[in-house]
């Protein structure tokens, strides 16, 4: 089954430049393209209760000019656009599920827009069973050149970055570009440490030492599957998200795992995440565990 990248619009200057985003990744990947424009009927006051079928047809000539600009740019693209009628949460999960990646517009330096306001952009992000990317406003075609990496967090042991160095390194691949891989370490309390873990420490050469040695075996099965991706190892001690967005500027592309989570007061995902969300200056990737 071909899943095709799907980009989910709402008429926002942020929603179209996650479309233009999604297109030439589309073409890329040699996939089919959706666009899909999520709406509910609205009246307009309480004596005029609106007319939905007029709605839905301003809904799908708005979706289909914005793909007009995409036809014109890509040709021989395959383009569907579907306009259904229901929650914007429901609709864009349901949507992920069928897709290979599903593309959102995002202010960044802030809130996150249109589709993601609230609570409803964090619902998907936890609900999403494939990566969800968000673009800014800004993004333009010129960002994806030669120089600028394609940057991935990697944490903990390998298979808890497997999904997310899989994205990045496929990504690389296809574009020609680096993969800068990112372990952030912090001092451990002391009440961390353990017999095992100490004799791990001293057989490595200390603490730095041995997240490089971390780091290294994650990649290793990546760059095997993708020799000809030139890979970064880039560790740090700080905070994860710190150092993830001290490199952002020169990234084309930042690629974190999600770390998600369900409580009463509603949906809530990891930290990295969403202070690499608020304020990457590049588009984001947020990859589900495999």
């Amino acid at each position: 089954m071909t899943r095709p990248i799907t980009a989910g619009i709402d008429g926002s200057e942020e929603s179209l430049a996650a479309l233009a985003w999604a297109a030439r990744e589309a073409v890329r990947r040699d996939l089919p393209l959706r666009v899909v424009h999520a709406w509910r009927f609205q009246a307009h006051d309480a004596l005029d209760t609106g007319d939905r079928a007029a709605q839905e047809r301003w809904v799908g000539e708005a979706a289909e000019e914005a793909v007009r600009t995409v036809r014109e740019r890509h040709s021989g693209l395959d383009v569907t656009t579907d306009v259904p009628e229901g929650d914007a949460v429901e609709t864009l999960t349901a949507a992920a599920a069928d897709a290979e990646m599903l593309v959102l517009g995002s202010r960044g330096h802030g809130r996150l827009m249109g589709f993601l306001v609230g609570s409803v952009g964090q619902q998907v992000i936890v609900d999403a069973a494939r990566p969800v990317v968000f673009v800014r406003a800004g993004d333009k075609a010129s960002d994806e050149v030669a120089g600028h990496e394609i940057v991935v967090g990697q944490e903990g042991d390998p298979e808890d970055s497997a999904a997310a160095l899989g994205f990045a390194f496929e990504t690389a691949a296809r574009r020609g570009a680096t993969v800068r891989a990112v372990r952030a370490w912090t001092l451990p309390p002391v009440f961390a440490y353990s017999p095992s873990s100490l004799q791990l420490l001293d057989e490595a050469g200390g603490l730095e030492p041995f997240e490089r040695k971390n780091l290294a075996a994650a990649l290793a099965p990546w760059r095997e599957r993708y020799p000809d991706v030139h890979v970064v190892e880039h560790v740090e001690m700080g905070s994860a998200g710190q150092v993830l967005l001290s490199v952002s500027g020169t990234a084309q592309l930042m690629v974190v795992g999600r770390r998600a989570r369900r409580s009463a007061v509603g949906a809530r995902i990891g930290s990295v995440a969403g202070g690499v969300l608020h304020h990457a200056d590049c588009p984001v990737a947020v990859v589900p565990p495999a």
